[in-house]
């Protein structure tokens, strides 16, 4: 989202106002000004069909003012509502708009209303991304095991014991097999019969390691390994 252009509209009757703020939209590097309007009702159209991300809005408009447009729509962009009035600012943000700027429109103060508008942007246009993992073969069928649930896995004979805050499951490898199936920027193993996650680790020190309060042994010669692991994923 780093290369994130929002599409933008400005709604203004004063043309000399109008152009004053075109040119601070047009001189920002995260902003694409793509229409201008005089009035609400021409401007209404042209967001129910195009793609606008941000909208900015005076309010003091002769017939069809900035609050009547913002009642009016059904699917509303974020909007940036402009006024020379201080008096509208309290009733400004009962519609959910994304900032509110006086006017004579200030460049550092503009520049605030961008980053909230950018960052309000990306957050509502995030990819949910499914956490990693690997499957593991429990109870006859193969199961998907998300890697940050992982606490720790201890050798237990035949099988490895995989600990997680929820539940403990045994399976049939060996620790060394398993250990593979792991990132090993995340996962360490520190001792032959433990492998730990990174992540979850509480407290060290030279012969143990802290997590979810239980002490696991470390092996010596795989401290200076734990050391410089945390010291990457910090």
């Amino acid at each position: 989202m780093r290369n994130t252009k929002l599409k933008c509209i400005l709604i203004d009757d004063s043309t000399v106002q109008r152009r004053a703020v075109a040119k601070i939209i047009k001189e920002h590097a995260k902003l694409d000004l793509i229409n201008q309007f005089d009035n609400g009702l021409a401007a209404k159209n042209d967001i129910g069909s195009n793609i606008v991300d941000l909208i900015f809005l005076d309010i003091e408009m002769p017939g069809f003012n900035g609050f009547d447009l913002l009642e009016s729509l059904e699917q509303k962009p974020q909007v940036i509502l402009i006024s020379g009035n201080p008096s509208y600012a309290m009733k400004a943000f009962d519609y959910d708009v994304t900032d509110y700027l006086q006017k004579p429109v200030d460049k550092k103060r503009f520049d605030v209303s961008i980053k909230k508008a950018i960052n309000r942007f990306e957050l509502q246009n995030a990819e949910e991304v499914e956490p990693e993992y690997i499957y593991i073969n429990n109870n006859l069928k193969k199961s998907k095991l998300f890697l940050n649930e992982i606490l720790w896995v201890e050798a237990y004979g035949d099988y490895v014991k995989i600990i997680t805050e929820e539940k403990n499951t045994l399976i049939l490898s060996t620790m060394k097999a398993f250990a593979k199936k792991l990132p090993k920027d995340k996962f360490l193993r520190i001792h032959k019969s433990y492998t730990v996650n990174l992540e979850k680790i509480e407290n060290f020190n030279g012969s143990t390691v802290e997590i979810n309060e239980k002490v696991i042994p470390l092996s010596r010669h795989k401290k200076e390994a734990l050391i410089e692991a945390l010291v990457i994923i910090e």
